[in-house]
């Protein structure tokens, strides 16, 4: 059982940033794929930036050059920070750990979310 906690969310201008944290705990020594998802007022949420257990990152083409996902493994902790920020990157983010690295139907560990408003 994976407990995810995100913090970091808040308001902010347009061209401003953010930086969010999503703690991991109760994990085992398995490892396991973790993502940040958002989800904007009226829409589905959707994949914006993933780390595989070996380091390897991707992000959604919206996000591509301005937002950069990292962990750090000793105190399992994913960040998710955020630059040039836009008006439609508004949105509860969450975050979500997966041992099957999003190879099965469902993903399952979900955070409560954090949300995040940017104005123009």
């Amino acid at each position: 059982q994976i407990h995810l906690e995100e913090s970091g969310g808040g308001s902010v201008q347009a061209g401003g940033s953010l930086r969010l944290a999503c703690a991991a705990s109760g994990a085992s020594d398995s490892p396991y794929c973790m993502a940040w998802f958002r989800q904007a007022p009226g829409q589905e949420r959707k994949g914006v930036a993933s780390f595989t257990h070996d380091g390897k990152v991707a992000y959604a083409d919206v996000v591509k050059g301005r937002f950069t996902i990292s962990k750090d493994n000793a105190k399992n902790v994913l960040y998710l920070q955020m630059n040039n920020l836009k008006s439609e990157d508004t949105g509860m983010y969450t975050c979500a750990a997966d041992p099957r690295c999003w190879a099965g139907a469902t993903v399952p560990y979900w955070g409560q979310g954090t949300q995040v408003n940017v104005s123009s």
